[in-house]
């Protein structure tokens, strides 16, 4: 990676260079705006290196679209301090804020960026990434601007006004998507808001995002701060550790467990508890299925690894789920994909670990309230010399290996040029076009068909090599959020797989990635549509309608045929249009060649899945219509309501998607 365009990479001489504000009369204090003190603030902090050596910067930089309400208070602070904290300058407040997530995301929540916008729609357009953070327990530092808490110029120019609270801003908006929310009103206030906010993003059970809501008079005014509170210091991380009486508990109930299943959800990688996992699955001969957050923490070809589990999952996941005894949820929140809408696991006790109690709750779980990896020790260590019956890892050994040949099978399907190729054949192409892909790619990925697909597919051979962002499924992620991953991993290739719905809702990143010199590789599955959402209207018993661009309300032109190739290269990226996967796989070896962000665009079959796995998941059918179809679905759904209420009778997998 160009290190100019990446300045973060310097170390403590470079916070030293930064501008230095004349100090008070008190040599104890320092006198700054609001905004320089918050930017120095964020500057001083680190963070160990992932090797133990030494240490770098906890914020990797502040992403910044400036406008009125950032551009003079924010925006002099972070030129004062653009060596030790880069600003680096995006197209979409939305999708900097997702590069901002990923970043996170990429660094196993060990390191983070901030992100400041004007006010107006340059704040409201951060919504939908802090939800995305907040559902997926990811730390980014939001910093919208705000009106003027004088309220001279009263009503400021992108003012939003609550008729009824004349303290209420656009960014009182920020409160319900937010775990730490504060509206700065005087300088001062920084020496409590900013230990709490650092608090909130280095805390796994508090971790997400934080918004500190900033008035522009305010962020330009003086104040004499405490000189110590911008002394350079290394941020601890929080987790708790097991209680006895909780780990005591778990221990008795997995000492009576025959058939046990471990569910590795995202909690495994932010504790960098993937080898705790692998040697206490490997000890105890249990068998263990991963949520889309935590697909990595086991490698792809671990004997013990049954693959994705749930709605998305693969048969011999699924199956062992089905049919476990005890389930020992890792790090996830079991939502209605993994649990197929409470459907899968119902005759199994549930542990759940999880460093946020309320995450641990669901599913009728007996909680240990732990961090992954120092919960996996206490368990090891306690469960010395037990195991799960020999024929049930014996068996989930079998099911794993099976599957892992059905993957092969399906990856490298013969392709005939009749017939368009699926998001199945792409993931085989991919994986194809270098030796070292299941250890050395970075796969990126959020909503439609593909999610599901390379949860299945996709072969992850180290922790991270799997970055799917399924908890909030936001279309629009992935370009912004490959971009996020490169700039964390520099020194691998970061694939971004997305269909041509996601593509149009926000593609204006590549041209930021090919000014960064953030290189992704870029496949665009073209099926003229959301491929996903027809398929799931179809299964619900739905006429096709509004989903495919060939099913929409169109004027006499039609819709129009977009060069996906070509409008990637008017946005600064080299790109090509492949015809087949042959061709897919020739122009993947100039991608990874090239130097800088390659858009390759592939068309596919709107209607072709993997048939192999799955399970159901709920989704309401009407009670009434004047179509048979949709009767005829609302049966099939009120029987999968009555085999839930019997948890004996969900034997049969459904898979909507």
């Amino acid at each position: 990676m160009n290190q100019r365009a990446m300045p973060h990479e310097h170390h403590d001489s470079a916070a030293a260079s930064a501008a230095t504000p004349a100090r008070s009369a008190s040599c104890g204090t320092v006198r700054l705006t609001t905004a320089q003190a918050l930017v120095r603030y964020l500057a001083a902090q680190r963070v160990t290196t992932e090797d133990g050596n030494g240490t770098e910067p906890l914020f990797g930089g502040v992403f910044a679209i400036f406008g009125h309400g950032n551009v003079a208070g924010m925006g002099e602070a972070l030129y004062q301090h653009r060596e030790a904290l880069p600003t680096l300058r995006a197209h979409n407040e939305q999708a900097m804020a997702h590069s901002a997530i990923a970043y996170a995301k990429a660094h196993f929540r060990r390191r983070m960026m901030a992100v400041t916008t004007s006010i107006g729609p340059g704040a409201t357009n951060l919504l939908t990434a802090a939800a995305l953070a907040h559902v997926n327990r990811l730390p980014v530092l939001l910093l919208p601007g705000d009106i003027f808490v004088s309220r001279a110029p009263d009503p400021v120019l992108q003012q939003v006004e609550d008729f009824n609270d004349g303290g209420v801003s656009a960014n009182d908006a920020f409160k319900p998507v937010s775990r730490y929310f504060d509206r700065i009103v005087h300088p001062a206030q920084l020496l409590s808001a900013l230990p709490r906010a650092l608090r909130v993003l280095t805390d796994a059970a508090l971790c997400g995002p934080v918004t500190l809501a900033l008035p522009q008079d305010v962020q330009a005014q003086a104040w004499d701060f405490p000189a110590d509170l911008f002394a350079a210091r290394v941020v601890r991380f929080h987790a708790p550790a097991p209680r006895v009486d909780e780990l005591d508990a778990a221990c008795a109930r997995l000492r009576h467990a025959k058939r046990p299943l471990i569910v590795a959800g995202g909690g495994v990688l932010y504790s960098r508890a993937a080898d705790a996992l692998h040697r206490f699955a490997t000890t105890h001969g249990i068998p263990v299925a991963e949520t889309q957050a935590g697909k990595s923490s086991l490698a792809w070809n671990d004997p013990l690894n049954a693959g994705a589990l749930g709605v998305t999952g693969s048969p011999a996941a699924n199956a062992l789920a089905h049919d476990a005894d005890c389930v020992l949820a890792i790090g996830t929140r079991l939502q209605d994909f993994t649990t197929g809408s409470n459907t899968l696991f119902t005759q199994a006790d549930v542990i759940a670990i999880n460093a946020n109690a309320f995450d641990g709750l669901k599913h009728r779980a007996l909680v240990v309230e732990a961090d992954a990896r120092l919960a996996l020790d206490a368990l090891a260590e306690a469960l010395q010399g037990w195991h799960a019956e020999r024929t049930w890892t014996t068996r989930a050994h079998k099911l794993a290996s099976g599957w892992r040949d059905t993957v092969g099978t399906l990856t490298h399907a013969p392709q005939r040029d009749t017939v368009l190729p699926y998001e199945g054949d792409v993931i085989g192409a991919v994986q194809r076009s270098s030796a070292h892909s299941a250890t050395h790619d970075i796969v990126v990925c959020a909503a439609g068909a593909l999610p599901a697909e390379l949860h299945k597919l996709w072969r992850a051979g180290k922790p991270g090599a799997y970055h799917v962002e399924y908890g909030y499924s936001c279309m629009g992620y992935e370009i912004s959020g490959g971009l996020g991953v490169k700039l964390a991993r520099p020194e691998r290739d970061v694939i971004v797989i997305l269909g041509d719905g996601s593509y149009l809702m926000m593609n204006s990143e590549i041209a930021t990635s090919v000014m960064l010199g953030a290189k992704l590789i870029i496949v665009v599955l073209d099926n003229r549509g959301f491929g996903c959402i027809n398929r799931l209207q179809q299964a619900c018993g739905g006429a096709p309608f509004n989903n495919l661009l060939e099913n929409c309300v169109q004027g006499p032109l039609g819709a129009p045929p977009i060069d996906f190739a070509a409008h990637a290269r008017s946005l600064g990226a080299l790109a090509e249009h492949a015809a087949n996967i042959a061709e897919l796989e020739a122009a993947l070896q100039r991608a990874r060649a090239a130097d800088r962000t390659y858009v390759i665009s592939i068309d596919t079959d709107p209607a072709r899945t993997t048939d192999d796995g799955g399970w159901w998941w709920e989704v309401a059918v009407p009670e009434v219509s004047s179509r048979d179809a949709v009767r005829d679905a609302r049966a099939q759904y009120d029987a999968q309501l009555a085999a839930r209420a019997d948890p004996g009778a969900c034997d049969e997998p459904a898979d909507h998607e």
